[in-house]
């Protein structure tokens, strides 16, 4: 029950005819966050081209390798803060969704902070080749945890559109940077580049929301969601760890080159791992109002989604598999060869997920 003057986050759904009304506000926020992966997909996808054909094969390994690892915080980030957020935040009066996302934010921003710190003390320790790269993602986390922050807050609200341009403001302002760092021609200056462009749409996002993160609520938040977050968290850093782990021992048996081809193959399939990782941005706050309002229908909304998804995958992958090399090499360039006879595992890996 609200009291006078608090406002829904979202449209309640009314009984008997309105259950159509319902049915088209799930549709347009679906479409949002349709929309806003798309946003997102492409950007990472045009990132790890970019930086592909400028490095070659093994300075695109030592650039996946941060990739990956910056995946694995960002799984840590999300069960802790933005998981535990979607869940149950979704839909509430807007004074308890501006409260939750203060703190959460705060929460993702402590994250970044305290593993950027460790990130950026052992890249400077390792040194060499992929040591540099390592210390720069350290000092570009916060920003780019407070980033995605501002994703969950906003599907979390039913403001998807909000989520949409924040992405497009990060998708913009990569383009310099990339630029700026490909006269450079190193991999800790596209890692600088990427993160900094990250750390400019985080700052916008403050400003959409008019909220501002509470690194000092974080405590409060972890202990207060402490049964989901830390469920999610081992969740999340399985999946993601694992990944980690295979581009670890990838990269020591085999060299960087064998971590910068299976990067490559991810590449291609680059818009289904995209939204693997990052549609629970929509599909949880929907699960939640389906829960809460038809119970009975969460299997089938679940199944649905998730046959959708694989058999787009296979699809996409099928395409892959016509394409040729010429216009492979276009895309890839020499981490082309390597990365196209991959494809197929690739793409039973993401139908599967």
């Amino acid at each position: 029950m609200t009291t006078e003057g608090e406002k829904l986050t979202t449209p309640q759904a009314p009984a008997g005819p309105g259950r159509r009304t319902a049915r088209r506000a799930m549709a347009g926020r679906l479409s949002w966050g349709l929309a806003d992966q798309a946003a997102s997909s492409l950007s990472n996808f045009a990132v790890g081209i970019y930086v592909a054909r400028s490095l070659g094969l093994t300075a695109f390994g030592v650039f996946s390798l941060a990739w990956v690892t910056y995946g694995v915080v960002l799984s840590v980030s999300r069960g802790l803060a933005t998981d535990p957020l979607v869940v149950r935040f979704s839909g509430v009066p807007e004074a308890s969704w501006r409260g939750a996302v203060a703190r959460s934010s705060g929460a993702a921003l402590g994250v970044g902070a305290a593993v950027g710190a460790a990130s950026l003390a052992a890249g400077l320790a390792v040194g060499g080749s992929v040591g540099p790269a390592f210390a720069c993602l350290g000092v570009v986390l916060p920003g780019l945890l407070l980033q995605d922050a501002w994703r969950y807050a906003f599907f979390a609200a039913g403001t998807g559109r909000k989520a949409f341009v924040n992405d497009l403001v990060w998708g913009i302002a990569l383009v310099p940077a990339m630029v700026a760092a490909a006269r450079v021609g190193s991999v800790a200056a596209f890692v600088l580049a990427w993160g900094a462009s990250a750390a400019v749409a985080a700052a916008y996002g403050c400003f959409q929301s008019g909220i501002r993160p509470r690194v000092a609520g974080a405590r409060e938040w972890l202990r207060e969601h402490r049964d989901l977050g830390y469920r999610y968290l081992v969740e999340n850093t399985c999946v993601s760890g694992a990944s980690q782990l295979r581009a670890y021992g990838l990269g020591a048996i085999a060299g960087v080159g064998a971590v910068g081809a299976v990067r490559g193959a991810e590449l291609l399939l680059g818009p289904f791992l995209a939204l693997l990782m990052g549609l629970s941005l929509v599909t949880v706050a929907e699960a939640a109002r389906v829960l809460r309002r038809a119970p009975h229908r969460l299997g089938t909304f679940c199944l649905v989604l998730g046959g959708g998804q694989a058999a787009a995958a296979l699809l996409w992958g099928g395409a892959l598999l016509l394409l040729p090399d010429r216009a492979g090499e276009l895309v890839l360039g020499g981490v082309w060869h390597s990365a196209s006879q991959l494809i197929v595992p690739a793409t039973l890996g993401v139908a599967g997920a």
